[in-house]
């Protein structure tokens, strides 16, 4: 699907901007791949490790449209990865995460309805399903957006779709880096901000390989969802370190005890796939179809249950400790 094609990747310096090169160059031959992001020295350091002959790197910010415009000419396929994505500092600087993460949404669609972009596919967050943080919302709200860019485009080919997942082990910023420094450190107790916090786990090559097969299954309009396992973040100290106390430290400003990926009151629209469910808009498209209970593979999909929800504390899945610990290292290689 990717052969000869050209793609590009906004906030591509990013933990899955790597990750997503790192498969595509691998697996695929794209004609281009184009790494679009702000910060002159990751680029620049990502330029050592990815300098194939297809890797292009532009400088430029979600927020610039015009610069984006120029960055999509002749593109094919997008993923939409920048944002401003910490809770606290979200809370703030408000003004500057709707700046990036709402008015740069809207300038990558517009972008990409403007160079007649294929496919669209931008990252979301457990976080915007129900939010009650400043970057839930602001995601919330992007996820809309493109969800409506499905009508915006009219009779145009462009199509856009959401993926929504949980928190990606060993991300930039994430909690399993910060408890390595802490124990590299011979810290004295590891913080734990309440003892029944829960959260969606999932690698960064789940997220990666999830992300790229939406490509083939999307109509233009879902949010998708992969079904993965929770944790309880207690138990991720224990698996992590084993010998030493847990401190709890109170939840952080805008935080959640447990997230949420499908709400009860979508429950009319959800769909349940093999290995995921499918959030369909609950606005209608009027240049398509609006069936949504099957894909462009042609994988089937059934309703879920009135008032369903997908919620880390009540998942099916989750690991034990030892678990844990073997997920951990599996998300290194």
């Amino acid at each position: 699907m990717f052969d000869g094609k050209s793609i590009l990747i906004t906030g591509g310096t990013g933990s899955f901007g790597h990750k997503y090169t790192e498969t595509l160059l691998a697996k695929h031959k794209p004609k281009r791949l184009i790494i679009y992001s702000r910060d002159e020295l990751k680029q620049f350091e990502m330029q050592q490790k990815f300098n194939a002959p297809c890797m292009r790197y532009f400088i430029g910010d979600v927020r610039d449209r015009e610069r984006l415009n120029r960055a999509m000419q002749g593109v094919d396929f997008v993923i939409h990865a920048a944002a401003m994505k910490q809770v606290p500092a979200a809370e703030y600087n408000p003004t500057e995460c709707i700046r990036t993460n709402i008015d740069g949404a809207e300038n990558v669609i517009n972008a990409a309805i403007d160079n007649n972009v294929g496919k669209v596919i931008a990252l979301s967050t457990d976080k915007a399903a129900n939010p009650v943080n400043l970057y839930g919302a602001t995601k919330l709200a992007s996820d809309k957006l493109f969800v409506a860019a499905n009508n915006i485009v009219g009779e145009g080919s462009s199509r856009f779709s959401v993926v929504r997942y949980g928190n990606v082990v060993g991300s930039r910023g994430s909690v399993v880096p910060f408890f390595d420094k802490l124990i590299a450190e011979g810290n004295d107790h590891i913080p734990v901000t309440h003892k029944d916090m829960t959260r969606f786990w999932i690698t960064l090559q789940q997220g990666v390989d999830f992300v790229l097969k939406n490509f083939e299954r999307m109509l233009g309009g879902e949010i998708f969802v992969p079904k993965i396992p929770s944790i309880r973040i207690v138990d991720l100290a224990k698996a992590m370190a084993p010998d030493t106390p847990i401190k709890y430290v109170g939840i952080r400003p805008g935080e959640k005890l447990h997230e949420m990926m499908c709400p009860g009151d979508m429950s009319l629209h959800t769909f349940e796939f093999n290995d995921h469910y499918v959030i369909a808009p609950a606005i209608k498209f009027f240049h398509r179809s609006n069936n949504f209970t099957s894909n462009a593979l042609d994988e089937q999909g059934r309703p879920v249950e009135s008032g369903f929800e997908y919620v880390s504390d009540t998942n099916g899945h989750f690991l034990s400790i030892e678990e844990v610990a073997q997920f951990n290292e599996e998300a290194k290689l």
